[in-house]
């Protein structure tokens, strides 16, 4: 079964909160994490919420990287989707639970894209052609 990209839902619990309210050393994270993956950096947004908190998002040209912060509770809710064989969603958040110290990580992966071939075969994620007709013998599942 083949998918067209790999979501990584990552609840980061029992972090160090001065580091989740900080703005400048969460996007720094973020951004240094979407390079760890090997992503291909497009945009990057963050907002400081108050009196604290912050939301922001690396869009990369595989998708994109968010970001939740609640450090009253030193909680963050990340969320790594990636398409393509080359990036590396696993390392990206292996570096959020070590610069977020975090004490009690969970990596959950869903299966993004999901299609069905003749042949079972494995799709690229971008169609080089601008023929946006569904490719032959496939049906989304």
């Amino acid at each position: 079964m083949y998918a067209l990209g790999k979501h990584l839902l990552v609840e980061l619990k029992d972090c160090n909160p001065e580091i989740l309210k900080n703005l400048d050393k969460v996007k720094n994270a973020m951004v240094s994490a979407a390079k760890k993956a090997r992503a291909t950096i497009i945009d990057v947004s963050f907002h400081e919420f108050s009196p604290f908190g912050i939301s922001g998002m690396v869009v990369i040209a595989e998708s994109h990287l968010s970001i939740h912060t609640w450090p009253e509770y030193g909680y963050a809710a990340v969320d790594i989707f990636t398409c393509g064989d080359i990036i590396k969603p696993e390392a990206a958040a292996q570096f959020l639970i070590e610069k977020f110290r975090c004490k009690n990580p969970s990596v959950v992966e869903m299966k993004r894209g999901i299609i069905s071939c003749a042949g079972n075969e494995r799709l690229p994620y971008k169609v080089q052609s601008a023929d946006l007709k569904l490719v032959a013998g496939c049906k989304t599942a």
